[in-house]
């Protein structure tokens, strides 16, 4: 190697190592907050689908008494 270029080697690979591993913090990080979001996601989806069928159940009932009262009058 040139001599010129020989003392920033060690300075140079101490930097790009401290890059490397803030890199993958961030994207361990970036990754975390996607998986709360999807979670949050899911809950929030199936949350609906209870209600909806909770609505359904509802319908069905009230279309229950409806016929049961025109069948008596």
């Amino acid at each position: 190697m040139h001599w010129y270029i020989e003392p920033y080697i060690v300075p140079l690979g101490g930097l790009v190592m401290v890059i490397i591993i803030v890199t993958i913090a961030s994207m361990r990080k970036t990754r975390s907050r996607e998986l709360d979001a999807h979670l949050e996601l899911r809950t929030k989806e199936m949350e609906h689908e209870r209600k909806m069928k909770e609505l359904e159940i509802e319908k069905a009932k009230m279309e229950l008494e409806k016929a049961k009262l025109t069948k008596s009058l």
